[in-house]
């Protein structure tokens, strides 16, 4: 079992999950209030232009279009706002690192994409034939130059430039827009009954003992049985080749060896086309079937395996070229008293054959689960030298999704990733209590599911997955927003282009 202070994947998530549920345990309304504020705020920042540009007049640059509307860096633009909030928020790391271009370009990078999503969004309205009246837009670049009083500022605003004033007009009814979209987006409302329905979700929730037959533990007697069945399988050589690219050359290789015009050896470290020519040639041991692998076709890789010790093959074709191959050694039964040749034999089953050994291990798992009736699961598995474990409480959480308990904190290794598999799943909620379900595949090993106890969960875990499922609605929302916007077809990305000309001119 893996140890407990050892993070299993995910762990970080649950621990962030824990935390929130402990806020909102504490002070409910308060964290809840933070995070819609959050949201706002975001918004706000977002789409909200500044009255002026922070800094200098700064050069226009193009990083792109949307539906053929340049996405621009200039002064006081939403390109701009975003780039220069992420300077003064990364300062620290700025001043640490001066020289962090990848810095740099993650800044700039998450303020192309917000301008973007800004420019994008416009284009949407705009299709929807929707204008922010004037009227409206007066009354917002009024509320900009008010004071603390409230009391419009008429020397202010007559002492700004036309230009910079028609600039702030156009910002003004362009972010509006963009805000309408927006809060349209976020005001949909999510039904009492679908929060109804996935609070249920978290009941009823189950623990359980499980017992493991690795894939591992398949035995060497059954390996040994497999290895006699198909002796020809794993008949054994040893076998140096020399490759070529052409079949044509190849041949002309060969007639020069066969004339002792040159060596076999000289020929492989000069002349061959493959990973062994360092090796004058030698590909060391192989048995039949890792020779299958090379040689597709039937009867020239049964001519190769015949070949007597220093006997040359013909050319034979193979998926990387033209070779011909020398047996160093005539080939012969495999030996199974051999560790090497059974950790070969052994490889073959798992990878080629593995339903082989799965069905020996369901017969095992069977064999157990009919022990099992009537008796401690326990002395059962102790019995038998069976592996076991035991975790939960779990609730039905297909895909492992945060607002429920996850199989990933059980802390068990074995079943970390059952999150969709859908035979866990089945074994696990569909088998009565106190009964080993049947055997399912999960990975590397065949699994016996026993489930022990099953209760509903707690009325504080029910109403904080009601209370947040909302929150993720909206973080779904967003997150499908953007990615519509920034995977759009209409997007022209320009960026990197942009970017590295300016950083990086030669």
């Amino acid at each position: 079992m893996a140890s407990k202070d050892k993070k299993q994947p995910g762990a970080q998530d649950e621990s962030s999950w824990a935390e929130i549920k402990q806020r909102l345990k504490t002070r409910p309304f308060l964290y809840i209030g933070t995070v819609l504020v959050f949201i706002i705020i975001t918004i706000a920042f977002v789409f909200v232009p500044a009255i002026s540009p922070e800094g200098g007049m700064m050069e226009d640059l193009t990083f792109g279009y949307f539906n053929r509307v340049p996405i621009r860096y200039a002064s006081g633009n939403i390109f701009h706002q975003v780039q220069q909030s992420l300077y003064r928020e990364n300062q620290h790391l700025i001043s640490d690192d001066p020289n962090s271009i990848w810095l740099v370009y993650q800044i700039w990078r998450r303020a192309f994409e917000e301008a973007a999503l800004f420019t994008g969004i416009q284009n949407e309205m705009k299709l929807a034939g929707f204008i922010t009246p004037e009227h409206v837009v007066d009354r917002e670049v009024a509320r900009h130059f008010h004071d603390e009083d409230g009391r419009f500022m008429a020397a202010r605003y007559r002492a700004m430039d036309n230009n910079e004033r028609m600039r702030l007009w156009r910002q003004v009814q362009e972010g509006m827009a963009v805000n309408r979209y927006m809060s349209d987006l976020f005001d949909l409302r999510t039904s009492s009954n679908e929060v109804s329905f996935i609070g249920s979700m978290a009941s009823p929730r189950r623990s359980f003992n499980l017992a493991v037959f690795p894939l591992s533990s398949y035995p060497d007697s059954e390996v040994v049985t497999f290895a006699q069945a198909y002796p020809d399988l794993f008949r054994i050589t040893r076998l140096s080749r020399i490759t070529l690219n052409g079949e044509r050359e190849a041949r002309q290789i060969l007639d020069m060896v066969r004339n002792e015009t040159i060596t076999f050896e000289e020929a492989a470290r000069t002349l061959s086309q493959d990973r062994f020519a360092e090796w004058g040639g030698d590909m060391g041991m192989r048995m039949a079937f890792e020779l299958a692998r090379e040689i597709r076709n039937e009867q020239e890789r049964n001519s190769v395996m015949n070949l007597a010790r220093g006997e040359l093959s013909d050319i034979v074709s193979l998926p990387t070229g033209w070779a011909f191959f020398r047996a160093e050694e005539a080939s012969s039964p495999a030996d199974t008293n051999d560790p090497l040749q059974m950790e070969r034999i052994r490889n073959y089953i798992i990878q080629d054959v593995r339903g082989i050994a799965e069905d020996w291990l369901f017969a095992q798992a069977e064999s157990f689960s009919s022990r099992l009736q009537g008796r401690n699961f326990n002395d059962v598995a102790a019995e038998g030298n069976i592996m076991r474990r035991s975790f939960g409480p779990v609730s039905v959480n297909f895909g492992d999704l945060t607002l429920f308990s996850s199989i990933r904190t059980a802390e068990v290794p074995e079943v970390q990733d059952a999150g969709r598999n859908i035979f866990f799943w089945e074994a696990a909620f569909s088998t009565p209590l106190m009964t080993a379900s049947v055997p399912f595949i999960h990975g590397d090993n065949v699994m016996v599911l026993f489930p022990t106890e099953e209760n509903d969960a707690e009325e504080f875990d029910v109403r904080f997955i009601e209370l947040y499922y909302p929150n993720r609605v909206m973080e779904y929302m967003n997150t499908m927003n953007r990615n519509y916007f920034l995977g759009n077809e209409r997007l022209d990305d320009r960026f990197d282009e942009t970017f590295w000309r300016l950083w990086n001119p030669n």
